[in-house]
């Protein structure tokens, strides 16, 4: 039992610091020995729980998203307040974050789209997975903000998540050349405050 808990633990840190390094230099400015070094385990250990890097990026990838989901999911099953109000201070709290931070590295997701997305097929499919994981759970939340009355009706909730993620996306392209957090406060103040609602 001790043993199987240590190698969850060492799996779990090794897909932390997955998500620190290729969040900071992308798939290919991360090589197997600065994971290794971090976490100081030995290759062989390493190659046991993944097989390769790029079964381990794969992994990194759904590690990765699944804060946001449990932190999105938390605010829609806030009863207190409606679907819309939730979505916005989900997005609200991603900016503060980013703004927190200086801006530095964006979405994990956005940034391997760019670098492996048409080179790796493992990364390819772990990416669809995570998105539509992720874009899912907006539908859900859109779909129960069309119930409430807050949200139009004469789009999909699936049209208006999918048009939110991509927005999103490339808001977070433009925080980062342009310093600011300005594109992300526009993608929301025009999507979920405006062209959304009734």
């Amino acid at each position: 039992m001790e043993a199987k808990s240590q190698k969850q633990f060492n799996r779990e840190n090794l897909l932390s610091q997955g998500v620190t390094l290729l969040m900071q230099q992308g798939y290919h400015g991360t090589g197997l020995k600065e994971i290794l070094d971090a976490v100081q385990i030995p290759k062989g250990s390493f190659y046991n729980y993944f097989g390769s890097k790029e079964r381990f990026a794969a992994e990194v990838i759904q590690h990765y998203i699944e804060p946001f989901i449990r932190q999105l999911d938390g605010h829609l099953q806030n009863q207190e307040i409606n679907a819309l109000t939730a979505i916005n201070r989900y997005f609200a709290e991603l900016i503060d974050a980013l703004e927190q931070a200086g801006f530095q590295g964006g979405c994990l997701l956005g940034n391997l789209m760019g670098e492996v997305g048409d080179s790796s097929e493992l990364c390819r499919e772990s990416l669809q997975t995570a998105v539509r994981r992720y874009r899912d759970l907006l539908v859900q939340g859109l779909l129960t903000a069309q119930r409430q009355g807050t949200v139009r009706t004469d789009k999909s909730a699936e049209t208006m998540a999918d048009l939110l993620v991509n927005t999103w996306q490339g808001a977070l392209l433009r925080m980062k050349i342009e310093q600011s957090s300005e594109p992300l406060k526009q993608c929301c103040r025009d999507l979920l405050g405006d062209y959304f609602k009734t």
